[in-house]
């Protein structure tokens, strides 16, 4: 759901760009047979953050040969705290190059020098579409569990995820709910973070203001349209600079604020029934 870019902007500004965006499309043939248990790669190594997610919740350790560095990062991964004694890699193409991959997840962003030298190697690759939905998210947990040799553990996490997401409350009556982000960007329609509004029984603010997948909304503009919620990052809870002041300021103090960990809704994986779980008991509790 989201561009990984392992250089270029800070964290704030790489979440935003991945929550646009989506994955991207990778250089080689997407994987499509399900890898029988003779034939399953064992050197895999994922090339973003959301490759990353979904390798470390289906494959094997052993089969895991290279996570991006922001992998243990826990702001930024929901799989952090598992991510220690796995293979970190810093996403230059000679250390990508020295695993001898025989299966890559996922693509950095296209700027990155490492794609032109990796490109030339023609490694088997899965080709990881952008989840900004759950049915995108079904797509992207069953192509890479029939590719790194366990179709059983995807299909089995996709069930799970279904019984946990249907039982789920919903607000009784339609609120109005910005996913309102460091120096005002508000998330709009047609993303993870709106499918998970609608999801919980809620309408997103960019709709009915007619914005885009992602705008600047000013403190007057948000404060004159007075959503029934504000849905923030849980990273902006403390006051760290400029970008997080503002989401402080008193005009903002009498409207309903949730919390989400970025991490939840960086990308579309697993962790999208916790932020939806998260939404929904905060909006059914109100």
């Amino acid at each position: 759901m989201r561009i990984f870019a392992p250089i270029g902007p800070g964290k704030g500004m790489i979440a935003l760009m991945i929550a646009l965006i989506g994955g991207a499309t990778l250089w080689a043939a997407t994987a499509r047979q399900p890898a029988s248990a003779s034939k399953r790669p064992q050197r895999i190594v994922s090339l973003n953050l959301c490759a990353d997610q979904l390798l470390v919740a289906l494959a094997d350790r052993d089969q895991i040969a290279g996570l991006t560095h922001n992998a243990a990062d826990r702001q930024m991964s929901a799989v952090a705290a598992v991510t220690k004694g796995l293979p970190i890699l810093d996403g230059s193409a000679e250390q990508i190059l020295a695993t001898n991959p025989d299966l890559v997840i996922g693509m950095p962003a296209r700027r990155n020098p490492a794609i032109a030298i990796l490109k030339a190697q023609h490694y088997p690759a899965v080709d990881l579409k952008s989840a900004d939905s759950y049915a995108d998210i079904v797509a992207s947990i069953r192509t890479v569990a029939q590719a790194i040799g366990h179709a059983d553990r995807g299909e089995a996490m996709i069930a799970r995820m279904d019984r946990e997401l249907a039982a789920l409350p919903r607000a009784p009556k339609p609120k109005v709910a910005a996913y309102y982000q460091r120096r005002g960007y508000m998330t709009g329609t047609g993303t993870l973070v709106d499918d998970l509004m609608t999801r919980a029984g809620l309408r997103n603010l960019a709709a009915d203001l007619g914005k885009p997948a992602i705008a600047q909304v000013s403190l007057e503009e948000m404060v004159a349209a007075r959503p029934d919620y504000l849905i923030v990052e849980s990273a902006t809870d403390r006051i760290t600079d400029q970008g997080t002041e503002m989401l402080h300021h008193p005009v903002l103090r009498d409207i309903a604020r949730i919390s989400l960990p970025q991490a939840w809704t960086v990308c579309g994986g697993p962790a999208y029934v916790q932020a939806a779980r998260a939404l929904s008991q905060a909006v059914s509790a109100r």
